[in-house]
């Protein structure tokens, strides 16, 4: 059954439109992206299915495409709404943060964060890279890993701040895993990073680490 079915004021699209987005479930959010279900399946009890398959928005958003496009009703169509909804979410909070002051809106910038790095399945390290108004650069994803770490490299790094002319720089990295404890190695990489940037004038105003729905911050900890 899909949401154009549901009897006037009953079905999710409605309740939207009549009350606002925030008085939906996940689960009714989900079905008036999905759009219809399939065979004696509505949007809704679709969306539900999902959810508890794949333990909740977080997983199903990380959820593997081919086990996710292998779910009854499921295509590639409703694969690309549900990717296209993400995407605008993480463009929406990166323009947030571009239009302001990184360091007046931390919690943007950490949202944004999580948008861009918490629903990967490897590590990924990231810059953000920032002129001396603390305004968006670039967002560049620089290192790729696996699911226990990434190589990181100091001197790509200050070469990348250097053609980019950032006068400051803001780290992120995703732990897979969902702790966001950074390691002896996450510490030790900082300390060199901020090492070579140093030498370049170049100021390191965070690391944020991203976990699954929770974040750890350099500087917010007094590390940096």
């Amino acid at each position: 059954m899909g949401i154009a079915q549901w009897q006037a004021g009953e079905g999710p699209r409605e309740r939207l439109l009549q009350r606002g987005e925030h008085a939906l479930s996940d689960a009714e959010l989900l079905a008036v992206i999905l759009r219809t279900g399939y065979r004696n399946c509505s949007a809704v009890a679709l969306a539900g299915e999902l959810l508890e398959e794949f333990q909740g928005l977080a997983g199903l958003v990380r959820a593997d495409s081919a086990r996710l496009l292998a779910w009854p009703g499921v295509g590639d169509a409703k694969y690309a709404q549900l990717r296209a909804s993400l995407e605008l979410a993480r463009r929406q909070a990166l323009q947030v943060v571009r239009a302001s002051d990184v360091l007046s809106s931390p919690g943007e910038t950490v949202r944004f964060l999580q948008y861009h790095l918490g629903t990967r399945d490897r590590e990924v390290f990231c810059c953000i890279f920032l002129d001396s108004q603390h305004r968006v650069l670039c967002c560049e994803d620089l290192f790729f890993g696996t699911l226990d770490g990434a190589a990181v490299y100091p001197r790509e790094v200050a070469t990348r701040a250097l053609q980019y002319r950032a006068a400051a720089v803001i780290f992120a990295h995703n732990h897979p895993s969902g702790m966001a404890e950074p390691s002896a190695a996450d510490r030790r990489i900082t300390e060199r990073l901020c090492a070579a940037l140093g030498l370049l004038d170049i100021r390191v105003l965070d690391h944020v680490i991203v976990g699954r729905g929770r974040e750890f911050s350099f500087a917010r900890e007094g590390l940096l």
